[in-house]
């Protein structure tokens, strides 16, 4: 036993207690409901507070506040900060829709179902079918439904209207993407230099002033002391000189809000993220071996306690940082690192940023508070950098419109095309439906390619039957015999058939299934009795085929057009393509298109192929 920690204590000795008064530190002040006063503190750990005693029509200002705060709450549904911004704008406008009536019902016990109606079918909203719907989930708190009239709640209820899908954000095309990428690695190339060339600059004033100019050992100063305050030197110059000289000095050490677009773009481009996440990157990360880094990222609206995914994002080789995830997510961290350390933040994006007064701190993570952060222009950006899009015909280029949905849609149209279309592996950070319904269906791209890749398949494969026929008819006999032209024994004798044979086939005693066969007791390659199906005539030495033959021929690619609405392309290929291959490569081509034509007014709906299958091989 020791005579102090753990295992100190037994029977009838007392535990230690510390001297003095106990003085709790103050409790930081919790989430929820306060009198009229919501507070919000959401998954993704951002704070909001709402206050109802603002509302008009004091009756629902309760209810309204109770409702509010279960709604936002764990078993609500509302995650994040935005989701409940969303809903309390909705709430604002319903109680100043109310307040405005001619006879507001001055408490939920007084609503109508004729309020509810008003409300989804007012002419100053676009998006009423959404607000009523989110109001029913408001409403369904067990503080506020028990107040409402069942026709009011029915109201809420009734089944609205779905909109219209959209299609997904169309990506840009090859030659915009490979523009774009290049401006945006050349901007962020722009940054490193710049930054670094301050860096060393100022380590030079401190290492070795002598090499240096009397201006390069002033601004080498003027940067140690930068580095330390974190805030450039305040001249007295006019506003509008005071700001952009302080912005430029601030550069030389630290990033600002302009050099926010092409750094981002080009992380969310080469990790295939949104914006969201981009924004939200942490600083902890651990590095693999020099070859990659690990780190937990941000994926919002995957449902509760799926927020959070680990990535491995390969760094790349020496000198190709810029072209892989991993490389990219170091550089960022590297170029904040100093605006990190001054704000203290967990988060990989923070900037220099003047605020007004020059009290408060002027180093900032953007989006530490709020996602909307600050306007990056993007398409700004572009235009101020002569980023042109792909002009229509007959139109002048215009700039490039620069959004993080089309350089993620961009990005994952061309991996999708890399593996071959295959979605459960080209799905990075959306489930498989997600990825088609929103990135690649609306994209012309991938629908182009999908078109193409068809195409080719459809050729391969029709190639491919060709093939197989025409070695099965090497074995079996070299050739069909077609008659093509007017049918008469002379012209079936000049097709290699003795008299006697022609005689029959013009009195149709020939006739197999579409075609005829012209020596049914030896086939060409057993020399025995022919065992083989009708479907496999075609590929016989044997095979007669005339111009009476033709309509029976034209039924049965039909039926097995049919088939293929009820087989898989695999199986119908192996099973019909053959004979498919035959009719249309080998067979109708030596006929006229008259010809043709004058067999489709004559044929009927074919029936011989459901017989000449066994049942069990019917699909």
């Amino acid at each position: 036993m020791k005579s102090s920690g753990r295992g100190s204590t037994r029977s009838g000795r007392r535990s230690s207690l510390p001297e003095g008064l106990y003085d709790p530190a103050a409790e930081p002040e919790s989430p929820g409901l306060h009198g009229l006063v919501v507070r919000v503190h959401t998954d993704d750990n951002r704070h909001e507070t709402f206050d109802c005693a603002d509302l008009p029509l004091p009756g629902w200002q309760v209810p309204v506040a109770q409702a509010m705060a279960w709604r936002a709450g764990p078993a609500g549904g509302l995650g994040t900060q935005s989701s409940a911004r969303s809903t309390w704008k909705t709430v604002v406008r319903w109680i100043r829709f109310l307040s405005a009536l001619p006879k507001p019902p001055t408490n939920p016990g007084k609503l109508r179902a004729v309020h509810v109606k008003a409300f989804l079918h007012r002419d100053d909203s676009k998006i009423a079918n959404r607000e009523v719907s989110e109001l029913q989930l408001l409403f369904a708190a067990q503080s506020m439904q028990p107040l409402l009239s069942d026709a009011a709640w029915d109201a809420f209820s009734l089944r609205l209207p779905e909109k219209r899908r959209k299609d997904g954000v169309p990506g840009y095309s090859d030659g915009e993407l490979a523009r774009l990428l290049a401006a945006l690695r050349s901007a962020s190339v722009a940054i490193r230099r710049r930054i670094r060339a301050g860096e060393g600059l100022m380590e030079r004033s401190r290492s070795g002033p002598e090499t240096l100019t009397a201006g390069e050992r002033e601004l080498g100063g003027v940067l140690a002391e930068m580095a330390v305050t974190g805030s450039p030197p305040r001249p007295y110059l006019h506003t509008s000189e005071r700001r952009p000289y302080r912005r430029a000095m601030a550069s030389h050490l630290f990033l600002t809000r302009e050099d926010l677009p092409p750094l981002m773009m080009l992380m969310a481009a080469l990790a295939h993220r949104n914006g969201e996440t981009v924004k939200e990157l942490p600083v902890k990360h651990r590095v693999l071996e020099g070859r990659a880094v690990e780190l937990t990222v941000v994926k919002r609206r995957r449902g509760a306690r799926r927020w959070y995914e680990t990535v491995t994002w390969e760094i790349g080789p020496k000198g190709r940082e810029l072209h892989y995830p991993g490389g990219m997510y170091l550089l960022l961290l590297d170029l904040t690192a100093r605006s990190r350390v001054l704000c203290d933040s967990p988060m990989a994006i923070s900037i220099w940023s003047e605020q007004d007064g020059g009290h408060a701190r002027e180093h900032v993570a953007p989006y530490l508070e709020d996602l909307r952060g600050p306007d990056l222009n993007l398409s700004g950006w572009a235009r101020d950098r002569a980023l042109l899009a792909d002009p229509a015909p007959g139109q002048e280029p215009t700039a490039l419109e620069l959004s993080f949905n089309r350089i993620k849609t961009s990005m994952d149209v061309r991996r999708t095309k890399r593996l071959g279309g295959h979605l459960p592996s080209a799905a990075r950070s959306n489930t498989m439906p997600v990825l088609f319904r929103n990135y690649l269906s609306g994209d012309p791209i991938i629908t182009a390619w999908a078109a193409e890749v068809m195409t080719e398949a459809l050729d391969d494969a029709e190639e491919a039957a060709v093939a197989a026929h025409q070695r099965t008819l090497n074995v079996a006999g070299g050739a069909l015999r077609i008659v093509t032209g007017p049918v008469s024994d002379n012209a079936l004798v000049a097709a290699g058939l003795d008299a006697e044979t022609a005689k029959r086939a013009m009195a149709g005693e020939l006739d197999t299934g579409w075609t005829g066969c012209t020596d049914h007791d030896h086939h060409p390659l057993t020399g025995e009795e022919c065992r083989i199906t009708f479907l496999d005539c075609f590929h016989c030495g044997n095979c007669l085929i005339t111009r009476t033959h033709l309509p029976r021929l034209l039924e049965l690619l039909d039926a097995l057009n049919a088939r293929r609405l009820v087989l898989s392309d695999d199986d119908w290929w192996e099973r019909y393509g053959p004979a498919w291959a035959a009719i249309r490569r080998d067979i109708l081509t030596k006929f006229t298109p008259e010809e043709r034509s004058a067999a489709e007014q004559q044929k009927t709906a074919d029936t011989i192929l459901e017989l000449v299958e066994n049942p069990w091989d019917q699909p």
